[in-house]
């Protein structure tokens, strides 16, 4: 699995975004959102019961993502056609106005190493990619455990100060200064 301090793989996959138009063979690449941080997190599958409530939450916090200068990428190994029946199955999933990678070939979860051997789906795995495509932090869950996104903020935050950070430290707390 990739990990801290690679590089973001080249690729090039096919993303879905919105509810407005059938998938027109629209991609997304390493170079994307250049000079942007990217919170780049995969699902395991649509139309589940865990997944949903974790991509609604990164949805409530794209806002914050973005006053970061971050953007927020979801990603599972469904197609864009299946990515948009559930976003027009579901009016709060349709309200998550950010880019869902189709990556149905695995080429991406496969190249970052996050692919479960048994199911065949993606873990429920976070990246947090600086501008230059470092891979700066990464958190990876089970199928069954869903993710806090207002931890992803967090840990964006801390990340972005270049500081040492101490447990549970939230932006605007004081960070931690070594003695003379």
């Amino acid at each position: 699995m990739l990990t801290i301090g690679d590089t973001l793989p080249d690729f090039t996959v096919p993303v879905q975004q919105g509810v407005d138009a059938l998938p027109a063979g629209e991609t997304l690449s390493q170079d994307s959102f250049p000079g942007k941080w990217k919170v780049l997190f995969y699902w395991p599958k649509d139309f589940t019961f865990v997944c949903p409530t974790e991509i609604v939450g990164y949805a409530n916090l794209k806002d914050d993502f973005a006053d970061r200068d971050a953007v927020l990428i979801g990603a599972s190994t469904d197609t864009a056609h299946v990515h948009l029946a559930w976003r027009k199955s579901d009016p709060d999933l349709a309200a998550a106005d950010f880019p869902w990678i189709a990556d149905n070939g695995a080429v991406l979860a496969s190249a970052l190493g996050i692919l479960d051997k048994n199911e065949h789906v993606a873990f429920r795995a976070t990246f947090i990619i600086d501008p230059d495509n470092v891979i700066q932090a990464v958190q990876v869950n089970g199928l069954n455990v869903g993710r806090n996104p207002a931890e992803t903020l967090r840990v964006l935050d801390a990340l972005q100060t270049d500081e040492l950070c101490p447990c549970n430290w939230n932006k605007g707390d004081d960070v931690l200064k070594l003695a003379a």
